[in-house]
């Protein structure tokens, strides 16, 4: 690791790599060694190196993914106060529809009557369908997969979970049991990259739109210094990622049924 620190600082005050590899150098050549006491201090050094070295983005890049390791899952989720909730006896009429699709989530955790448990997600292509009638409950149209994290792990766990389960949305938990939060792939992404990968193409399914495809098409998100080392900066991008994205800035309420009920 402190190979790899050395080389990264030796090419931010530019010296030549080359150099740096070889033992022949004069030692009045030679620059002193530094050796960052802390990660903190190394993120300096990169927040402090001249843009003409390292673009903005880069950084971001680079401090997201060497912090990465270090954060917690509390550090990334949404928070509770910022979930919308569903009852499972909520009635689906077009007043609690137009509710939900109103604060812009694209997906809504669903509690038990009685408001203790989170017994599954509604996701919102399932209440586009024409059919749902005014007379029809939210537990319904439930999906009943539901997966967990702890507030305590880490984004590594995190992330192992993710690729174990091919789930894209977890429910957060502290060690007692109780719901604090939720968490979502592209947060986990934003975490490690500084930034979300995103494009308007979405003929993934269409073989031929593949084939025309520009490999080097750009994507519309792109890393920038004010979401440096920020899965929300670090809770203000989360709250869009738990949105669609025509909805991104309106706050939520806590329940879609106005309930302060805690699972």
């Amino acid at each position: 690791m402190q190979d790899i620190v050395n080389k990264i600082l030796s090419r931010l005050r530019g010296q030549p790599e080359e150099k740096t590899l070889t033992e022949d150098i004069p030692e009045e050549e030679k620059l002193p060694t530094y050796s960052p006491p802390t990660l903190k201090a190394f993120l300096q050094i990169i927040k402090n190196t001249p843009m003409s070295v390292l673009s903005a983005s880069d950084r971001v890049i680079l401090a997201s993914a060497i912090s990465f390791r270090e954060k917690k899952v509390s550090d990334i989720m949404l928070p509770r106060e910022k979930i919308t909730f569903v009852y499972e006896h909520d009635f689906l009429g077009p007043l609690m529809l137009d509710k939900l699709f109103q604060t812009g989530y694209s997906h809504f955790p669903v509690l038990s009557s009685d408001g203790k448990q989170v017994i599954g997600i509604i996701h919102t292509a399932s209440l586009n369908s024409l059919e749902i009638r005014a007379n029809e409950r939210a537990g319904k149209y439930v999906d009943e997969r539901v997966y967990y994290l702890r507030n305590d792990y880490t984004l590594d766990q995190a992330m192992a979970a993710f690729l174990r389960t091919n789930s894209f949305f977890y429910m957060v938990v502290n060690n007692q049991g109780k719901t604090v939060g939720l968490l979502t792939y592209k947060m986990l992404v934003r975490a490690l990259l500084g930034y979300e990968p995103n494009d308007d193409f979405d003929g993934d399914s269409n073989l031929a739109a593949i084939m025309k495809r520009p490999s080097n098409t750009a994507t519309s998100s792109q890393p920038s210094s004010s979401r440096q080392s920020s899965p929300y900066t670090d809770q203000e991008a989360d709250e869009s990622e738990h949105k669609t994205p025509q909805h991104s800035d309106k706050q939520s309420p806590q329940s879609a049924s106005e309930s302060t009920e805690e699972p």
